[in-house]
């Protein structure tokens, strides 16, 4: 993880302000910086949205391949995970500083994404047995500035509300074997339903107090966080936790309940805001914002320029 070197002067300023609820950028303790999502930007994926938070910036990919059920799932599709940290994002991924990061990375949406309880993996399924789709869901880390885990969960759930699968027709040959055809139609197509996509919250306790959404400052100056994935009921569906330090029952209890109250109040604006996005269509407009406090500001068309042509 990318780290930045704070002077003890500093640090006392970090926790006094956190300690009044007043972070350095302005912020509140459970609010997020601004935040902009911008979806279909890779030609050659199925589906793809690049999430910048701060200065932090992530982009995602994801792919459909036809692959083989999984011996224990015969029934279910599955997703795989790869994180690659790029080098521009922070002078420490250079070489392979940022290969344990990335298998640290892929390990944690493994656990928090590809489960039943958050993608309908029997949808995947094509044949039971002999043929599922496979999501390839790749991460490039653009540039990092902290809160990692909730930039790329964002921008996975934007990417998997903008794939789109190919239907498959199965028919059978003369030897009675059977024939996988793709639909070359782009509307004839399955979409995936996101809703139970859980987001994650970073909660790093600072001082006496836990911030949502820290920067690298406010993370040197923290003691450990918790990672909680939370469903848009404010089910959570996983947590760890990172960091040397230690949390008392009392901090993790107040840490769950803040971790639950922002991440479910952060689903149903994103999902407005990626389905009237789409309802737009092309004329859309490519950045569409989230600012402070979690309020999403609407997509709206452009307008027609008025004057002779």
């Amino acid at each position: 993880m990318a780290r930045v070197q704070v002077s003890e002067a500093e640090k006392v300023y970090i926790l006094h302000g956190i300690r009044d609820d007043l972070r350095v950028d302005g912020r509140g303790c459970e609010d997020y910086r601004h935040m902009e999502i911008e979806t279909d930007v890779v030609s050659n994926t199925d589906g793809s949205a690049k999430v910048t938070l701060g200065h932090t910036a992530v982009l995602v990919g994801v792919k459909a391949e036809i692959g083989k059920p999984r011996p224990t799932v015969p029934t279910e599709g599955y997703l795989e995970f790869f994180v690659d940290c790029s080098a521009n994002a922070t002078p420490e991924f250079e070489g392979r500083g940022g290969e344990e990061l990335g298998t640290e990375l892929s390990n944690t949406l493994y656990k928090v994404f590809n489960n039943k309880r958050s993608i309908d993996l029997k949808s995947l399924c094509i044949c039971a047995g002999e043929h599922c789709w496979v999501l390839y869901v790749d991460v490039l880390l653009l540039q990092c500035d902290g809160n990692l885990y909730d930039a790329i969960s964002v921008a996975i759930k934007a990417a998997l509300f903008n794939t789109k699968i190919p239907k498959v027709h199965i028919s059978s040959d003369d030897e009675g074997g059977k024939e996988i055809e793709l639909s070359d139609d782009p509307y004839d197509c399955m979409r995936l339903n996101v809703e139970n996509v859980p987001c994650i919250v970073t909660l790093c306790k600072v001082g006496h107090r836990h911030v949502v959404d820290a920067t690298l400052q406010e993370k040197a100056c923290s003691v450990a966080s918790l990672i909680i994935s939370v469903t848009h009921k404010g089910t959570i569906t996983c947590m760890r936790k990172v960091g040397g330090g230690s949390l008392d029952p009392e901090s993790i209890f107040e840490m769950t309940e803040a971790g639950k109250r922002v991440g479910k109040a952060l689903h149903a604006p994103l999902m407005k805001l990626l389905e009237q996005e789409e309802s737009l269509g092309k004329k859309r407009q490519k950045v569409y914002t989230c600012f402070p406090g979690l309020a999403l500001v609407s997509p709206q068309p452009p307008r027609e320029e008025s004057g002779a042509k």
